[in-house]
């Protein structure tokens, strides 16, 4: 499964040493990036029509991030050499006859002789200074430091540095203030912004969620276990590595480079039914794979979980960038505890797919019933009005069974495999667009618990009788959400469920808690009305 528009090993080597050349040349600050104003400079030199070059990065820029990195780099070069040569410049380059490997490098008019110029200016510096290195993104330091620290806009050469930066100056003094980390989601760190997007898949034991990765990666993974019995009985992130190794749980959640810091919170109990499995592998640069236990049907087997299952199918559901709901014909029950999993997944709807998987082992007749009776049960559990898209197909690397099936149902499962992988291939384009409106609703979200926690104290009496009246602000958590959505205008379905809010408050005291703070709601709503905004306007395709 191919996914970026084509791959850096159809450039020659002797080109590849060329792009290098240029793509240092062009990076004006040497931070491996080239943003928009670096690449109206450079790009000037092809004398290509502006609509051809706004072509050019849009199709390099396949994933909006609001740059060029030096793979995507290659790619605009390769399309402003065909376009050079009259040919019309296409999304699809891999697919197209063009001999890519034996294309010639573009011409750029004087970059010649400014690239000599460079070289002498590099040469009586190194003579002064030694020799000098570029520097890395500085977005990497900016957790660590003081978060009152403030951060040039001009370090800002992406969208997402530019969300690091809001967050850091005008989200998280928010968060912090009013313990949205305690209530609601830890608070974000680098890594988080820089993960790649996830996949996870959910679903019964043995509906064939490990062997679905195997299937789109086309080999096994350290660690998989694949069997009719419940065998996957640990929460497996499968992601890019150097070599294939797994590393465990608490090991992984202490890893800086890594967004699962936030799981400690579900204690060791969970840790050591969690592990990281890495591999090389093309598909696993765009894309981390999230195996999770099978869901069990039993009340008395889910009580011997030591951990949170749902809150943590939860904390994952709001990293992830596509949900997978697995079934087969054979267990199209929804149980207790899958059900509880999938009311975790409320606010994340939009994300989740639903795959009936094993079709081949019934015949069409069958198919159409088994069809019908998966609908039947998630009507009762997903309360939404709109039909849930289901994929229906057999996703392992055996031929499907065409006894069962008939030509019909091959026809079938090919189309709808087709759909599946388009709806995958299209996670790493839309993966920047999924972080804006994860912040976007993180932010809303912020504010919403700073007004609810801020009210309690407002509620709450300046000398007597404190224990009484934080009891009953707690038994009556309902009836003070109704107060603050009507003081404050807000919509009832952003407000959290007040059963958890509940569980998590009953640990605090609430006279310890902060009055409202109005310049820090402010600061946040002029993030959401102004500086979001502008980010996007700054970031977008510079021949726009």
């Amino acid at each position: 499964m191919e996914i970026s528009p084509v791959p850096i090993s159809t450039c020659s080597k002797e080109n590849q040493q060329i792009y290098q050349e240029w793509f240092n040349y062009a990076d004006s600050d040497g931070d491996g990036r080239i943003t928009g104003s670096d690449a109206i400079k450079f790009f000037a030199l092809s004398n290509l029509l502006r609509p051809d070059l706004k072509k050019v990065w849009a199709i390099a820029d396949s994933k909006r991030q609001g740059f060029l990195g030096f793979g995507e780099f290659i790619i605009a070069m390769q399309l402003v050499s065909l376009a050079q040569a009259g040919q019309s410049i296409t999304q699809d380059l891999s697919s197209s006859e063009i001999d890519l490997i034996n294309l010639r490098a573009p011409t750029m008019t004087g970059l010649d002789a400014l690239l000599a110029k460079k070289r002498s200016l590099k040469t009586n510096e190194s003579d002064s200074n030694g020799s000098s290195h570029s520097q890395p993104s500085p977005a990497s330091g900016w957790f660590s430091s003081k978060s009152s620290k403030k951060i040039s806009l001009s370090s800002v050469t992406s969208i997402v540095d530019g969300l690091k930066r809001l967050y850091i100056q005008k989200l998280k003094p928010l968060e912090v203030t009013y313990r949205f980390n305690d209530f609601v989601s830890p608070l974000l760190t680098n890594s988080d912004f820089d993960c790649k997007p996830m996949v996870m898949l959910l679903g019964q034991y043995s509906t064939g969620k490990t062997t679905f990765i195997k299937h789109l990666l086309q080999s096994s993974y350290p660690g998989a276990h694949i069997g009719p019995e419940p065998t996957t009985d640990r929460f497996v992130v499968v992601m890019s590595g150097p070599d294939e190794r797994s590393i465990p749980g608490n090991t992984v959640a202490v890893q800086a480079d890594m967004p699962f810091s936030g799981l400690t919170t579900f204690g060791t109990a969970f840790l050591s039914k969690f592990q990281c499995s890495q591999m090389p592998h093309p598909l696993l640069e765009h894309i981390t794979f999230v195996d999770t236990p099978g869901v069990l049907s039993g009340e008395k087997q889910r009580t011997q979980r030591a951990y949170d299952f749902t809150g943590v199918t939860s904390w994952f559901a709001a990293k992830c960038d596509l949900i997978l709901l697995l079934f087969d014909p054979h267990k199209l029950d929804v149980s207790d505890e899958f059900k509880r999993v999938i009311y975790s997944l409320r606010g994340h709807d939009d994300k989740i797919r639903v795959v009936l998987n094993k079709a081949d082992q019934v015949d069409t007749q069958q198919l159409m019933r088994v069809y019908g009776a998966l609908m039947w049960s998630l009507g009762k559990v997903l309360n939404t009005p709109e039909v849930m898209r289901v994929y229906i197909g057999s996703f392992n690397d055996k031929p499907a069974n065409d006894v069962a099936t008939g030509p019909i149902g091959k026809e079938l499962f090919e189309k709808e495999q087709e759909d599946l992988l388009a709806d995958l291939k299209d996670i790493p384009k839309k993966a920047c667009d999924r972080r804006i409106n994860e912040f976007v609703k993180r932010a809303r979200a912020a504010k919403i618990h700073a007004y609810i926690i801020s009210h309690l104290k407002k509620e709450m009496p300046a000398m007597m009788g404190k224990a009484k009246t934080q009891q009953r602000l707690i038994d009556n958590l309902e009836d003070e959400f109704v107060k603050v959505q009507r003081e404050f205008h807000l919509p009832p379905g952003d407000f959290p469920n007040a059963e958890h809010f509940r569980e998590t408050l009953s640990g605090y005291n609430i006279d310890k808690f902060e009055k409202l703070k109005p310049k820090m709601i402010q600061a946040v709503d002029d993030m959401l009305g102004y500086d979001i905004p502008d980010l996007l306007k700054n970031f977008r395709n510079p021949y726009d």
